[in-house]
């Protein structure tokens, strides 16, 4: 362990952000760095708590958390970047984007605050960059076996290292021009900046992944090529089917889905031109932007919409308002629904609670307000019920209204469908260890959880390679790669 009274000696230090006037200027990432004897200290804070539900309960890739806050503490950068990477291919984006479970999971977090995980975690992957720790690791032998990767998000990246690493023979397959998935057009710059994710991809095409962008499954690539030519095929493709918003009005000029809106604008600061779109540049300056959703993508949109010179941003939320602090329906060690305040937020927003968006009305086909109405949330037979309440409605003025409802689960055209994939009782793919009900055909990730959070997906990935990886060489003679364990 680290120092033995750290926790005592030290409070925690979270890295803040940049001033609000200046990065709504720009599309930089919002955090600030801490230095390294901050660093230090909050490393010494992981306390000698014999049982670290941070890595068991807290987190889903089970990084081994007290080992490298200790080698963090005494200052060996180059052994906790390889703990850190013996367990997550890519720390660079949980350190910027997972909501850290592991954290509410601290046993410190208890009574105190618990030591900022993510934040020594992102130190410790930046370092090892610096440093020059982060190399290519090719395999040293191959097996002469090919894989198609359907989708280069976060889950497919990681499925792709390790069967690399392996010996395989790997070609990820990506419908949009870049690689990345919705790290690349999902999540904006200012949260995740982009050469983050180039500088690992350039990584994993030195360890022989081959990368095939503007190509589309079961449009420009047909299923059936795919198992044809390759032994086996990993579908990554996330949950792609949004939740739309089913009230009259919804289809009137100015409403927008979150995603076509946050990835329009990721691409026009990767440099594409506002020519480069067949559908209509969507912009939030000089408007009045209503953010259905309460979630991450809604907060992105928050984010997004002030950066472009919104004239004012409101967040809609149909659930009650959480409690600041606790929780006791989440206690300890579970993930507290609890207030959570974003950047985003801070840098100007109205968030509204339990309002139910009932129409949506303009003029010239164009939308101008919102119907709404108040609900309560009452238990009964089945659990938490909702009920308008009576002679609550009102109004609000919109110019812009963007659905951030969150994802039904993977799309079934193009792919799926045609492949004959079982479906679970959500729409999801349903698979036993990561194999779908086509022999051959894997799948891991959104595609067969649903939306979740990028730990998870990552997770996934690596033991869909596992699975993959045991059995394509079941009747080999070459040894499984996953038997030891690598960077």
């Amino acid at each position: 362990m680290a120092d033995p009274r750290g926790f005592m000696k030290y409070h925690r230090q979270d890295r803040g952000y940049r001033p609000v006037k200046q990065r709504l200027t720009d599309w930089d990432e919002v955090d600030a760095k801490l230095s390294l004897k901050v660093i230090d200290e909050q490393a010494a804070r992981c306390m000698d708590c014999g049982i670290p539900f941070c890595h068991g309960i807290g987190c889903p890739l089970e990084n081994r958390i007290p080992e490298f806050n200790d080698l963090v503490y005494r200052g060996d950068w180059r052994r906790a970047a390889e703990n850190l990477h013996s367990t997550n291919n890519f720390p660079e984006i949980t350190g910027r984007v997972c909501p850290a479970p592991c954290e509410t999971a601290c046993t410190l977090a208890i009574n105190d605050k618990a030591v900022a995980i993510k934040q020594i975690e992102c130190e410790i992957i930046e370092r090892a960059f610096e440093e020059g720790f982060v190399r290519p690791m090719p395999a040293d032998h191959l097996t002469n076996k090919r894989v198609a990767i359907v989708g280069s998000g976060p889950t497919g990246l990681a499925a792709a290292q390790d069967l690399a690493r392996a010996g395989h023979e790997v070609v990820v397959f990506e419908k949009d021009d870049r690689i990345g998935g919705l790290l690349r057009y999902g999540i904006p710059d200012f949260k995740l900046n982009k050469s983050i994710l180039d500088r690992r991809i350039e990584q994993m095409k030195a360890e022989g992944v081959k990368f095939e962008v503007d190509v589309e499954v079961g449009l420009d690539v047909s299923p059936r090529y795919l198992k044809k030519v390759f032994d086996a095929v990993c579908i990554c493709g996330g949950a792609g089917e949004p939740r739309t918003l089913d009230v009259a009005g919804a289809d009137l000029d100015g409403v927008h889905l979150a995603m076509d809106y946050l990835t329009q604008q990721n691409r026009i600061v990767a440099g594409d031109s506002i020519d480069y779109f067949s559908a209509p540049h969507i912009t939030a300056a000089g408007k009045h932007v209503v953010v259905i959703g309460g979630g991450d993508t809604g907060s992105d949109c928050v984010g997004t919409a002030n950066r472009q010179g919104a004239l004012s941003v409101r967040q809609l939320e149909i659930l009650p308002q959480p409690p600041e602090e606790s929780n006791p329906e989440t206690p300890w060690p579970m993930w507290p629904r609890i207030m959570r305040t974003s950047s985003s937020h801070e840098e100007g927003c109205e968030r509204m609670w339990s309002v139910l968006t009932k129409e949506l009305s303009g003029a010239g086909g164009h939308v101008n307000q919102l119907h709404l109405a108040m609900v309560d949330w009452v238990s009964g037979k089945n659990g938490w019920e909702m009920k308008e309440r009576p002679g609550s409605g009102f109004t609000i003025r919109a110019d812009l209204v963007l659905i951030a409802m969150g994802f039904l689960h993977v799309t079934h055209a193009g792919l799926v469908n045609p492949m004959g994939l079982r479906l679970d009782s959500r729409g999801n793919v349903a698979v036993e260890n990561h194999m779908t009900s086509v022999e051959g055909v894997f799948a891991a990730g959104d595609t067969v959880r649903g939306a979740s959070l990028v730990v998870h997906a990552i997770n996934s990935g690596r033991l869909a390679a596992k699975s993959i990886d045991r059995w394509l060489l079941k009747t080999a003679i070459a040894p499984s790669a996953f038997t030891v364990e690598t960077m």
